[in-house]
């Protein structure tokens, strides 16, 4: 399909939209992409990337620009909540020949994404409407204008507007889990990624360079608390080393409500989805960027070799489906064994923990 010709417009320019425009660009396409917050707006605290999305990373030309952000991680140390070890995870030997796990300031790489989307990204530009016609899509944006494109890409999030005006589902379903962010300069020295593991929530610190830790924690539950760093040291009062000293450093605390999305398309007309528009979940395996990452690659490449855009389109979600689908349910089982009580979840972990973790990434690591 000619690349130059078509018309695309990306709506949404996060992670997912970023990475889509950078794939386009390199199967030739010149994507436009629009995103309703101010170019100001900087994503704070941090992200882990497991191997496949530095697999992804590479394919896209960016492994060299990444490279020197963050820190590698070559292992996870899972602990009880009392900080006991329970089990460990080889991510050297998991991800053998497909790509290091790397933890890095979410800035950091919104900017290297940024950078490779090529420049045509429009701020402060929302869209407001669309008219699905049978070759094109007539999109209304919030300042009053419009403008026809040929295929339009819906990368704008859990909450994607893109979703709605196409009628390909309604809001995302909340799973009963408020998730906690910060990163953190000097607290303790932790050289792993470091899990300790209570009932109904969960404590994560993993180091980012530079003396920095980025730090997940989770609890069952649907109100977003007031003040979250107090509910922090309330949640957690009772967890062992490191977690205290890592509280007593917390400064800022992001929080929020997780939820999922899961569609029965994801596509309309000249319509798509791409990365959490399409199918989020808890951030419990890490897998958002790297499934949004796998996404970008898939439909440029489909976009790239099919005949028109309606075949492309179906070849991208038949494709990518049983992965998203393998997160889904791993990311469901791994919340099942973290919620199980404590006396019989712990002798299983230590016995067979590290295989049981291993094995929520098995399909991950085979190639998209």
């Amino acid at each position: 399909m000619g690349g130059s010709t078509l018309r695309v417009l990306i709506v949404g320019a996060g992670i997912a939209g970023l990475a889509t425009a950078r794939a386009l660009r390199l199967a030739g396409f010149r994507p436009r992409v629009v995103e309703q917050l101010p170019a100001s707006a900087v994503p704070g605290a941090g992200i882990y990337l497991p191997g496949n999305a530095a697999r992804a990373l590479a394919a896209l030309g960016l492994d060299n620009p990444v490279r020197p952000l963050g820190e590698v991680v070559t292992r996870q140390h899972f602990l009880d909540q009392r900080g006991r070890p329970l089990c460990e995870v080889d991510l050297l030997g998991l991800w053998d020949g497909v790509g290091a796990c790397r933890a890095l300031p979410r800035a950091d790489l919104h900017r290297v994404l940024l950078t490779a989307a090529g420049g045509d990204v429009h701020h402060q530009t929302g869209v407001t409407g669309l008219d699905l016609g049978p070759r094109t899509v007539t999109v209304g944006f919030d300042d009053g204008s419009g403008a026809e494109f040929d295929l339009v890409v819906g990368a704008d999030g859990r909450r994607s507007a893109v979703r709605s005006l196409a009628a390909l589902g309604g809001a995302a379903r909340p799973v009963g889990q408020i998730v906690y962010r910060s990163v953190v300069t000097g607290g303790p020295k932790i050289t792993e990624w470091t899990g300790l593991l209570g009932r109904h929530s969960g404590f994560i610190a993993v180091p980012m360079g530079a003396g920095r830790l980025y730090c997940y924690a989770d609890e069952a539950g649907d109100t977003v608390p007031d003040d979250p760093r107090a509910r922090l040291a309330e949640l957690f009062a009772d967890y062992g080393d490191p977690v205290p000293e890592i509280i007593d450093a917390i400064d800022t605390v992001q929080v929020a409500r997780t939820d999922e999305v899961e569609l029965g398309r994801w596509s309309r007309g000249r319509v798509v989805l791409v990365g959490d528009a399409a199918h989020a979940t808890s951030p419990t395996l890490s897998q958002g960027a790297a499934m949004a990452f796998e996404d970008a690659i898939v439909l440029a490449d489909t976009l790239r070799h099919a005949d028109d855009v309606e075949t492309a389109l179906e070849t991208y979600e038949s494709r990518r489906r049983p992965r998203t689908k393998w997160v889904l349910d791993r990311t469901r089982d791994r919340e099942r064994t973290r919620d199980v009580p404590a006396a019989l979840r712990d002798p299983l972990l230590r016995g067979r923990g590290g295989r049981i973790f291993a094995e929520h990434y098995r399909l991950l690591v085979d190639p998209i």
